[in-house]
């Protein structure tokens, strides 16, 4: 398919539209769309987001697009942890880069994760695989996913709320800042119980 024909179909606009015109399913599309940005990594999920804000309200929008985007990375995690020592996938593990970044998620855990996945333009399809191939524990992935997701998607979903107020209230930006410091350090303190109580039951 064409790329150009591609970039005119995916805007804030024609999203908005189409959102609007299943608005009779309820949250479903709000839901949907950035459930499948998992599977189909060349989608915006960014687009996705702000038009969900747009659509439905900051609250709402973040909440349908944070399930959507959490359910989609949980099952792409889940295929692949279940299927990737199969025939028609090891191959995967077997890639030199594949295998160092396994290494590295599976030696370092919920901090990179969460890191990696707070930002919007981080291939979060190459991580899910990944953290889904390597060794790294189910709760810690979970854990990772639902705070660094709730991180990157409300950042984008306030940002299409109310773009002005990044820069007119450097207040609550700063606020923004410090919550993502307070997600990632509670997430470090349930890791390290995580890792606690694994060692204890081993």
């Amino acid at each position: 398919m064409d790329t150009e024909f591609l970039k005119s179909l995916f805007t804030l606009d024609n999203i908005m539209d189409l959102i609007q015109e299943y608005r009779s399913f309820g949250p479903l599309p709000g839901i949907i769309l950035p459930m499948l940005e998992a599977f189909l990594p060349f989608l915006p999920l960014f687009l996705f987001v702000m038009a969900n804000a747009s659509a439905f309200g900051l609250w709402l929008g973040f909440l349908y697009s944070w399930l959507g985007a959490c359910v989609g990375a949980m099952l792409v995690f889940t295929i692949f942890r279940s299927y990737g020592q199969r025939r028609f996938l090891s191959f995967l593990q077997k890639h030199p880069a594949v295998r160092r970044l396994m290494n590295w998620v599976e030696r370092h855990g919920f901090g990179p994760l969460f890191l990696m996945l707070c930002f919007p333009f981080t291939p979060s399809a190459v991580v899910n695989i990944v953290a889904g191939l390597s060794k790294v524990s189910i709760k810690q992935y979970m854990l990772a996913v639902l705070a660094g997701k709730m991180v990157m998607i409300f950042t984008i979903s306030f940002i299409g709320y109310d773009l002005k107020s990044l820069f007119t209230q450097p207040i609550r930006t700063l606020v923004m800042i410090l919550l993502i410091f307070l997600l990632w350090l509670a997430g470090k303190q349930i890791e390290r119980r995580l890792t606690i109580a694994t060692e204890k039951r081993e």
